[in-house]
């Protein structure tokens, strides 16, 4: 529960800056293409501060990491009060810093206290991180609802879902600072060890955290080359999560020009994610006894078939934002459905030694292929906005529908690979509401 506690506060501030970032940068009267390259310096944050924010928990300790964690997206919300462009810049790479840092150290600090402090079974490690997944989709809907009552009726603005997520941040770090307690093990690494703030300097610590990092990404990399089945599933994954770096800048200037209520938009494409998370459930159970690399196979083609009715729906001059609507809500429904299946194979595929090395490797070409998307868009876009009065946004939505037939093709491979390899198999049957 400490460990909900504070995860769940982290998850909320986060996505209540979901719904109205691009509605915040048209507020302050930027361009189409210089938004673009506000996405993409969040991007070669995540790409260029990842390797750092894997190595900050050896070397500052988990708690602590978490700590610079509110600290740095505070410092992001705080920006958002500025219409400077370099601020905006700067708060954008804090923002790239704050999500990778999301997504390491706090379940870090929570497998470390179960399995290494408290010795209980890694096996319940699974059904903590569970909950945490069921509550994230919940919040994210309740985020937009938020974020539209202070943006749209009470007339706040789109600033005031960022204000909103500083005091939660606030809450955030003041749970891990009191309630967490200092990581103590017999056998830690020395980087989790407590160390004075002021004071000399410790290179020896700091060296063993850079060298079992860079063992790490070494061995991820060795483990990517000799493993056709991992390059198979990373490829998948980097076609598959770059487009939706893409879909996250797109959607709110192809709906924006028809006036709907962003918040409520937000919500209901959480709402399709959350359907088909729990899809996946009921297709995995013992009802039905669907393998996870079907569901897999099935949630690429979904994403297909919605950005080919993207290029359709953002004609410019003949617009039909009710037909981009539902090719948004298909895409989420695809994407409730794909990050179980993935994170399935990749337990399979990937020793669990090895595993943060990998991921490592697969986020480089993840970043990459979003981040050159973005930069073509913003060569596209004169400046009048792609959402309807040009045709960037459509040229994108089709190289996005070829990058998804691409990872269908890989995932063709990946199943004759595999096609009597029991790894990639649920074994038996899940129960139903497993």
């Amino acid at each position: 529960s400490l460990f909900l506690r504070a995860y769940l506060l982290a998850l909320w501030a986060d996505w209540l800056q979901g719904p109205y970032l691009y509605k915040l940068y048209r507020h302050y009267s930027f361009l189409e293409s210089q938004i673009a390259i506000l996405y993409v310096c969040g991007l070669a944050a995540c790409v260029l501060l990842a390797p750092v924010a894997g190595w900050l928990p050896q070397a500052l300790g988990r708690r602590r990491t978490c700590l610079l964690f509110c600290l740095s997206y505070s410092a992001c919300c705080l920006t958002k009060l500025s219409r400077d462009y370099f601020v905006l810049i700067v708060g954008r790479v804090l923002g790239g810093l704050s999500t990778s840092l999301l997504s390491i150290s706090f379940e870090a600090w929570y497998v470390h206290r179960h399995a290494e402090v408290h010795d209980f079974p890694r096996e319940w490690i699974p059904s903590t991180f569970a909950k945490a997944a069921t509550w994230n989709h919940a919040l994210a809907v309740g985020a937009g609802l938020v974020a539209n009552l202070l943006a749209e009726w009470l007339h706040l603005g789109p600033v005031a879902p960022f204000v909103l997520a500083v005091p939660c941040l606030v809450a955030c770090g003041w749970v891990v600072l009191t309630d967490w307690g200092e990581e103590e093990s017999k056998g830690a690494p020395e980087g989790d060890k407590p160390r004075p703030l002021l004071g000399p300097a410790a290179p020896p610590v700091q060296a063993s955290a850079g060298a079992r990092f860079w063992r790490s990404f070494q061995e991820g990399l060795r483990c990517l080359l000799s493993d056709r089945r991992v390059m198979l599933l990373g490829g998948v994954q980097a076609l598959f999560e770059s487009v939706l770096y893409i879909f996250v800048f797109l959607w709110t200037p192809v709906l924006d020009p028809h006036d709907p209520p962003l918040g409520i938009v937000f919500s209901c494409l959480m709402a399709a994610s959350m359907a088909g998370s729990l899809l996946y459930r009921l297709a995995t159970s013992a009802r039905y006894r669907l393998q996870p690399s079907h569901l897999l196979c099935l949630a690429v083609l979904l994403a297909f078939l919605s950005f080919f009715m993207l290029t359709f729906s953002t004609t410019p001059g003949q617009a039909r934002p009710f037909e981009s609507f539902i090719a948004f809500l298909l895409l989420e429904l695809a994407c409730g459905l794909y990050f179980p299946a993935v994170g399935f194979l990749q337990s399979r595929v990937i020793p669990e030694e090895k595993r943060a090395g990998v991921l490592a490797w697969f986020r480089l070409p993840l970043h990459l292929l979003a981040c050159l998307g973005l930069l073509a868009l913003h060569g596209e876009v004169s400046g009048t906005g792609g959402g309807e009065a040009g045709s960037g946004t459509r040229h994108m939505f089709g190289g996005c529908a070829v990058m998804m037939m691409a990872a269908l093709l890989a995932m063709v491979s990946l199943f004759t690979l595999g096609k009597n390899d029991t790894e990639l198999r649920l074994e038996g049957t899940r129960e139903d509401g497993e």
